[in-house]
């Protein structure tokens, strides 16, 4: 068992994930397989990919690892901005880009606070923790408020990150962990269920991560312990 292996057992374990962790590495190239689902038919403005979005590869990454490039990336537009796939100008003319500043959805002193990647890679690779060879840059976790709650103990410098909900991915890629909520552009485009969260971790920092989550855990369990105890001199 290598060390991402355990430490993805022992993020599920401790915070009792049902989605398993998925690590994400920046490359130059991979030797894991490419993603290959078939290329959409292009829209009019010319966007087309092999998913709706990129945080959809949080998910597909549950069943195993895979490589991606940048035009696998390339139907949300925000998601090739963010990734560092594309600048500003070229995703101005986009359907979806137009929907958002139309609707008030996001506004330009909004998209100036936005973080992304400024150098993209050749390749981006999603697998599960557990099977990650070589040092991944980011972990994802999709969290519960309760799994939230403990992490957020875990980890005092948590940021919560507003919308889109991919940035936490080039914040956590430079060294900043970070919790989302989700965004209705990506909730929409991945089927994302209520009631969860994301959050995304420097992979660097796991070790660390995982010390103070213990440590949270453990006297998160003791207070219940009391708080149940206590509880019942009502019922």
């Amino acid at each position: 068992m290598n060390r991402w292996e355990t430490a993805s057992n022992t993020l599920v374990e401790l915070l009792h994930l049902q989605d398993p962790p998925i690590a994400i590495t920046f490359a130059d190239s991979s030797s894991l397989p490419a993603f290959d689902a078939p290329m959409s038919e292009p829209t009019q403005d010319g966007r087309t990919g092999r998913v709706p979005a990129s945080c959809v590869f949080w998910s597909e990454a549950d069943r195993g690892g895979f490589s991606t490039v940048a035009a696998d990336h390339g139907n949300c537009s925000v998601g090739r901005w963010v990734h560092g796939f594309a600048g500003l100008e070229d995703i101005a003319g986009a359907a979806d880009v137009g929907v958002l500043f139309e609707s008030g959805w996001i506004t330009s002193n909004e998209v100036e606070q936005v973080v992304t990647i400024s150098e993209p890679s050749a390749a981006i690779t999603y697998q599960p923790l557990r099977e990650a060879q070589g040092d991944p840059d980011v972990v994802v976790l999709r969290l519960n408020a309760r799994q939230m709650m403990e992490l957020m103990d875990a980890i005092p410098q948590l940021t919560l990150s507003r919308k889109p909900q991919c940035q936490i991915i080039a914040k956590a890629k430079a060294g900043q962990a970070a919790l989302s909520v989700g965004c209705a552009l990506s909730r929409e485009r991945t089927g994302m269920a209520d009631e969860l969260l994301t959050c995304a971790l420097p992979a660097s920092d796991l070790s660390k991560v995982l010390e103070a989550l213990r440590h949270a855990a453990q006297a998160d369990a003791t207070v219940r312990t009391f708080a149940g105890a206590d509880r019942e001199r009502f019922a």
